[in-house]
């Protein structure tokens, strides 16, 4: 007579197996966070990048004439509610374009995003949000051409600090 021989796994085979799966979803799950706010990073630093070409074709345009628009401190929530100083003709003189690219970097930071514009000699321009990665560092530009890393500056800076 044949002996029968039960098929199947054992509880203690399949907790394992639970147990061993659970922490590499763990382990996983983790690595992604970090992904996550890395790309936020990126996406941050390029609407930022975007700005400063902006205000360039401004500057340079028969509308600015040699200006960024009139002297303003402007601050977008991350929910993309602009303050008054945001308004048409403050920043780069009325061109959503500009003031898109701060929603969609405060957006991607989940902070304010603030941009500073002075009409009067020097004229200049400043934007900075803060890092998902680092909350006290911030992605700044300006219109000298910077584009750096900063300890997160003042929120009235028409120029990037130095690193």
């Amino acid at each position: 007579m044949q002996k029968l021989k039960n098929k199947g796994f054992t509880l203690i085979e399949l907790l394992v197996v639970i147990a061993i799966i659970s922490l590499l979803s763990s382990v996983v799950l983790a690595s992604l966070n970090s992904a996550r706010a890395k790309a936020a990073d990126a996406a941050i630093k390029a609407n930022l990048a975007n700005l400063r070409v902006q205000a360039g074709i401004y500057y340079d345009g028969p509308i600015g004439n040699g200006s960024y628009g009139l002297s303003s401190t402007c601050v977008v929530t991350p929910g993309g509610t602009a303050q008054a100083g945001c308004i048409a003709g403050n920043v780069t003189g009325g061109d959503n374009t500009f003031l898109n690219g701060l929603k969609s970097a405060a957006s991607a930071s989940g902070n304010d995003a603030y941009a500073n514009v002075t009409a009067t000699a020097p004229v200049a321009w400043a934007a900075f949000v803060k890092l998902k990665t680092v909350s006290t560092s911030s992605h700044c530009v300006d219109s000298t051409g910077a584009s750096r890393v900063v300890a997160n500056p003042v929120t009235t800076v028409t120029v990037c600090p130095a690193s």
